[in-house]
C-alpha cells in the first residue's frame, strides 16, 4: 500500500500538468514565422566565427567575439549587456605562426597545431626526428644527456584505418526510443583501472618534464584523427606562473605515421619547423557576456529564465560546432523574441560563457557568484529567482529533445511544449537521462533546473569537436534555425508560466 500511495500523487501530478498547462499559440506562430522567414542566423555565425577567428578563453578572438555579442545584443535592444569577469581564469595566449614540414628523404608539408599555451620554438629550428619510447620509469636513463636541441616525436595510440561508417549523422527511431528507457550504463572504472589511469597520467608529466629539462627543442605529438582532421588539447599552461615548457605541436597521427615507418625501416627522417606564441598576463580575469530581456510583470520581472552557450572555443579552428552555434541560436532566439513584440513576464536573461573548454569555469563561477555555492549549498538570495536554464552545447544539430536531468515533474510540461513543433521536430524524445559535460551543470548542482537538449550529432563526433576542421562550412543552417524557434519558445513559455519550474530537492552535504 506504502507504493501505491507514493505513486498516486505522482500520476495525479502528471495529469494536472498535462491538463493545466497554457501555451500562447499567437506567441509561437510569432515566433516560427520570425525565427524561420527572417533568420539572422547566418549574420551571427558569420560575426563569431569568421570575423572573429579562434576563441580560446582569454584570447583576442574571444575578445573579439564578446565584444560583438556585447554590440549586437545591446543594438537588438536587450539590456544590461556587458562582459562580466567571474574570476581568475589566467593567462591568454596568442598563436602568430606555425609552420612543420619533412625535408629528408623529400619534402612534405605536415598537418599540426601547436598545443594551446605551448611556448615558442627558438625561432626556425631543423633537424633529424628521435621517436621517445618511455613506458616505464626505467626508460627515462637511455635518453639522458641525449636530447639537448632534439626535435622529438611520440608515436599516436589506435588505429587510423577506415572506418566504413558515415562521419555525419542523424538519430535514428531507435536510438531516440532507447534515450528514453533509464540508462543501463552500469560501467565502474575498477581500482586497478584507475591506477593504472594515473600512473600513466603521472608518467606523462614527468616525460615532459623530462625533454624541458633535457633541453628538447620541439615536442610532436601524433594525436587522433583522421584524413588530416586532428584533435587539439591544451598543456594547461594558461595557469599563472606555469613554469616554461618545450614547444609542442599535435600532428595528424598519418604524418607522424609516415615518419615511424620510415624511421623502423631504416630511412633517416629530418623536419624543418618554427612556432611562434605570446601570453597575455596584463588581465587574468575570465570573462562571461551577460545582456537581459526585462521581464514586464511587476511581481514576475525579479524572476528570471535563462539561457546560454560556452562562447570559448580551441585554436585549431574557428570553433563553429564547438561551441559557436549553441552561441549563434542562443543569439538568434533573444532576437526573435525582440523582434516579435512579445512581452515576457519574467526577466530573460542571456549569458555566453568563458572558460568552458577548461572546466566549465564560466558558468560554474557564475553560478556561484549569484546563486550558491554546489559544495556547501550554501545559497544565495538570487537563487530561488531562477526558473530554469537552458543550454545547447552540443554542435550543429537540430533538436530531437530534451534531458530531464532525473526531474520528472518537468516531463509533462516539456511533453505540451514540443507538441507545438511537429512539423520540426521527429519522433520528439524526453528522457530523464542526465546529460554531462556542459555549463547546465552548474545550474543543476544546486538546484536550479538546468537543462540540455538532445541534438543530432551530425558530425560533431567524428570531424569537429576540438578539431582543426571546426569550421563555418561544418553548420547546417537550417538546423541552428529550428534550434533558435524552439529555444526562443521554451524561454517564452517559462517567463509566462504562473509558477517558476518544478525543482528537484536539493542535495544534502555532509
Amino acid at each position: 500500500m506504502k507504493t501505491k500511495f507514493l505513486l498516486i500523487p505522482a500520476l495525479l501530478f502528471t495529469a494536472f500538468c498535462i491538463g493545466q498547462e497554457n501555451v500562447d499559440t499567437e506567441a509561437i506562430k510569432k515566433i516560427k514565422n520570425e525565427g524561420l522567414n527572417n533568420s539572422h542566423v547566418e549574420e551571427i555565425a558569420f560575426n563569431l566565427i569568421d570575423k572573429s577567428g579562434p576563441r580560446l578563453t582569454n584570447s583576442e578572438g574571444y575578445e573579439r567575439a564578446a565584444d560583438y555579442a556585447v554590440k549586437q545584443l545591446t543594438e537588438w535592444g536587450l539590456v544590461n549587456a556587458k562582459k562580466e569577469a567571474w574570476g581568475e581564469f589566467g593567462r591568454g595566449w596568442e598563436m602568430n605562426k606555425s609552420y612543420v614540414a619533412m625535408t629528408k628523404p623529400y619534402y612534405m608539408p605536415f598537418i599540426a597545431v601547436p598545443k594551446a599555451w605551448t611556448e615558442s620554438t627558438d625561432g626556425a629550428i631543423s633537424g633529424k626526428v628521435i621517436f621517445v619510447d618511455i613506458e616505464k620509469e626505467e626508460d627515462f636513463a637511455k635518453y639522458k644527456g641525449k636530447l639537448k636541441g632534439a626535435i622529438i616525436a611520440v608515436k599516436p595510440r589506435g588505429q587510423q584505418n577506415p572506418t566504413f561508417e558515415a562521419d555525419a549523422l542523424r538519430l535514428t527511431e531507435e536510438e531516440l526510443e532507447n534515450l528514453e528507457k533509464p540508462s543501463t550504463n552500469t560501467r565502474r572504472f575498477t581500482p586497478e583501472q584507475i591506477a593504472a589511469f594515473r600512473a600513466r597520467r603521472a608518467l606523462s608529466r614527468k616525460l615532459n618534464t623530462f625533454l624541458a629539462e633535457e633541453g628538447a627543442a620541439l615536442i610532436i605529438n601524433g594525436t587522433n584523427g583522421r584524413h588530416g582532421t586532428l584533435f587539439t588539447s591544451s598543456p594547461r599552461g594558461y595557469i599563472k606562473d606555469t613554469p616554461p615548457g618545450v614547444s609542442e605541436l599535435e600532428m595528424a597521427p598519418e604524418h607522424v605515421n609516415l615518419m615511424t615507418r620510415l624511421i623502423e625501416n631504416g630511412v633517416e627522417v629530418e623536419i624543418e619547423a618554427e612556432v611562434k606564441t605570446t601570453f597575455n598576463e596584463k588581465d587574468l580575469q575570465g570573462y562571461n557576456v551577460i545582456a537581459e530581456i526585462e521581464g514586464t510583470d511587476k511581481k514576475l520581472k525579479p524572476e528570471l529564465v535563462m539561457l546560454g552557450g560556452h562562447l570559448d572555443s580551441w585554436h585549431g579552428a574557428t570553433g563553429a560546432t564547438d561551441n559557436a552555434a549553441g552561441c549563434i541560436v542562443m543569439m538568434e532566439a533573444v532576437r526573435i523574441l525582440q523582434a516579435t513584440g512579445l512581452k515576457p513576464k519574467r526577466t530573460i536573461r542571456i549569458a555566453l560563457w568563458g572558460g568552458e573548454e577548461q572546466g566549465l569555469h564560466g558558468s560554474r563561477n557564475y553560478v556561484k557568484n549569484h546563486f550558491g555555492d554546489s559544495e556547501t549549498m550554501k545559497l544565495k538570495k538570487d537563487h530561488e529567482k531562477v526558473s530554469a536554464y537552458y543550454n545547447i552545447d552540443n554542435g550543429t544539430g537540430r533538436i530531437r529533445g530534451i534531458y530531464l536531468q532525473g526531474n520528472e515533474k518537468v516531463g509533462p510540461i516539456f511533453k505540451k511544449w514540443f507538441s507545438h513543433f511537429d512539423e520540426l521536430i521527429d519522433n520528439t524524445t524526453i528522457t530523464i537521462r542526465n546529460t554531462g559535460g556542459t555549463d547546465h551543470l552548474g545550474f543543476d548542482a544546486i538546484g536550479i533546473p538546468g537543462f540540455q537538449f538532445i541534438q543530432d550529432p551530425i558530425e560533431y563526433w567524428s570531424r569537429t569537436h576540438h578539431t582543426n576542421m571546426d569550421t563555418y562550412e561544418r553548420l547546417v543552417i537550417d538546423d541552428l534555425k529550428q534550434m533558435s524557434v524552439i529555444i526562443a519558445s521554451f524561454v517564452y513559455n517559462t517567463a509566462q508560466r504562473d509558477e517558476k519550474l518544478p525543482r528537484e530537492p536539493l542535495k544534502e552535504v555532509e
